[in-house]
Parts: C-alpha cells; sequence; structure tokens
C-alpha cells in the first residue's frame, strides 16, 4: 500500500519533530495531509474493498444453503428439535466467520486478521472458564442427541430416577416418571454415569423369587413351576426357564424362577411378576404345596406369668 505525501505535509511533520512553536497552520496542514493520504489510499484499494464485500455476502449466502443441507442430510438422524436447530446455527457461523477472514485477508489486513484471532482466543477461553458447567452440558446433549442407546420415547433408569425420555435439550434429559412427574437430569450425568435402557431390547428376563416348605418334593416343585411358567409365558426359540434353588432358608428352601417376555418399560416387568405370582400360588394351592412364612410365638411360662400376677395382687 503506497502513500502519497506532498511538501506541505512534510513541512508540517518536520516542524512537529524539531519541537518548533504550535502553529494553527502547521495543525491544519498535517490534518488534511493525513486525511488526503487516506483518500489515496482508499481509492487505490477500492477494488480490494469491493472484492471483500463481495466474498462476504457470497458467504453469508452460501451458509444458509448449507445449514439447510446439513439440516435434511446429516442431522436426519437427530429427533430433537431444538439440537438439530443449535448445530444449524453454528454451522452457518463458522461458514460467515470464514468469509470474514477471507474478506479481511483480501485487504491485505494481516495485522489485523492476527489481532482478531488472538483477542477470539482470550474471550474464549473466559468464556470457556466462566461457563464451564454449561458447555459441558451442552456437549453431553450434542453427543446425547447421536447415540442410539438413547432416544425419545425409551424407558430409562438413571441417577436414581426411572421413566419415559420425553426430550433431549442443550441442557438437559427430561424424563417423566411412572408418578406422572417430570425429572430434568443434567446431560453430564448421564454421560458419566451409568443408565439401563428398557426399550433398546424387546425381549428381557423376568425375576420371581419365592420358597417351599421343607417337607415338599423338590424335584416335583421345580418340574411343576417350570412346566407352568412354560405355559402362561410362551418361550422363544434360543430361551428357557430356569429354575434355581438358592438356600435353606429359617422356614423355607427358596428359589429364583427366571423367564422371558416382551419388556420394553418397567411396567412390563411388574405385569410379567404379579401375573407369574398368582398363578404360581394357584398351582402351590391346588397341589398342597406350602409357602412357609416365619411365625413367631411368645411363651411368658404359666409360672412366671401367675408369680408376678400375685405379686401385683399384693402390691395392691
Amino acid at each position: 500500500m503506497i502513500f502519497l505525501q506532498d511538501d506541505t505535509t512534510k513541512t508540517a511533520e518536520e516542524a512537529i519533530v524539531n519541537n518548533e512553536p504550535f502553529s494553527w497552520n502547521n495543525a491544519g496542514e498535517l490534518i488534511l495531509g493525513k486525511l488526503g493520504r487516506w483518500l489515496d489510499s482508499f481509492i487505490t484499494n477500492l477494488p480490494n474493498i469491493v472484492l471483500a464485500i463481495v466474498v462476504f455476502i457470497l458467504f453469508i449466502i452460501a451458509s444458509k444453503y448449507i445449514g439447510k443441507l446439513f439440516n435434511k442430510v446429516i442431522l436426519k438422524r437427530v429427533k430433537q428439535d431444538s439440537i438439530r436447530s443449535m448445530t444449524v446455527r453454528v454451522i452457518k457461523a463458522l461458514v460467515i466467520l470464514i468469509g470474514f477472514f477471507f474478506a479481511l485477508g483480501l485487504l491485505n489486513l494481516d495485522k489485523v486478521l492476527t489481532s482478531v484471532l488472538a483477542g477470539a482466543g482470550v474471550v474464549g477461553l473466559a468464556i470457556g472458564l466462566a461457563l464451564q458447567g454449561t458447555l459441558n452440558n451442552t456437549f453431553s446433549g450434542v453427543i446425547l442427541s447421536f447415540l442410539p442407546n438413547i432416544q425419545l420415547g425409551d424407558w430409562v433408569e438413571t441417577n436414581g430416577f426411572a421413566g419415559s425420555v420425553v426430550d433431549i435439550n442443550l441442557r438437559s434429559i427430561i424424563v417423566k416418571g411412572s408418578d406422572n412427574n417430570l425429572v430434568m437430569i443434567p446431560n453430564s450425568k448421564i454421560i458419566d454415569e451409568p443408565f439401563k435402557n428398557f426399550s433398546q431390547t424387546p425381549r428381557s428376563r423376568v425375576f420371581v423369587n419365592c420358597g417351599v416348605g421343607y417337607e415338599s418334593d423338590l424335584d416335583s416343585v421345580r418340574d411343576m413351576t417350570i412346566e407352568l411358567i412354560e405355559k402362561v409365558f410362551p418361550q422363544k426359540p434360543g430361551e428357557e426357564v430356569e429354575f434355581f434353588y438358592q438356600e435353606f432358608g429359617d422356614s423355607s428352601i427358596n428359589f429364583v424362577l427366571r423367564f422371558w417376555v416382551d419388556v420394553t418399560k418397567n411396567r412390563d416387568n411388574l405385569v410379567a411378576q404379579n401375573k407369574a405370582i398368582l398363578e404360581i400360588k394357584r398351582l402351590y394351592d391346588a397341589n398342597d404345596i406350602n409357602i412357609p412364612f416365619p411365625i413367631r410365638t411368645l411363651d411368658f411360662g404359666k409360672n412366671k406369668f401367675r408369680s408376678e400376677t400375685l405379686t401385683i395382687s399384693n402390691k395392691e
């Protein structure tokens, strides 16, 4: 970039450098000289300025079409509208930012470009430190939106809560529990903590614990119970009803029964357990199989009770 300088401007600048007395004429000449050089520089670089403006406008227009392309093609699998909208905005902002840097490059403003990048780095660092928790939840929400293991409508258990996923936004995942209340769990908690998803598998095992009396024929009880469950809950190929005796309890020999049913939420598990318990109780009642329960008998002793009564009577 070449600046033109006349003899008048040069004389005024030399007067200031030589610490000569202030003169309005010299000041006016210096100002006019500066304005003249700026005007000459503007006229000289006018084609670059126009080209930079055109390039920047083209990048703004391109950002809209690129955003639509990402929204239709790449973000098809993202069901959350908030995540899709935020992602498209970020993509548009990046395209416009690239266009801004191109425009500065066409104007040969390398120093300005370096200053802008340095300032953006400092500002980004400050914002990142101030919004560390928020940004963590935001990036976690973006990750969750692309994970196939959790989707809207899935029944999940995590962080001590269970319910159906009704929304995944940039801050939290919203779960509607069986009591119809909404629970907002920060996205970072879902990423960092384990969660159980009932809806990702169409079939799951159901566990039922029970016990029979010590006088029972254990082989007969096992065969009878397995036959009943296979009839009530038909098993698919590769599945089977499993019956295991576990321990000698205080009043019964305890066992666990495991079988497969269609489970996509916790309620399906409860329904299957309820049905199995009812059918097992009917079966055991019909075959005189005892399901013991602890009985506690309080024996004070006859003589002790009588002596305590006499003592009380004497006191009276």
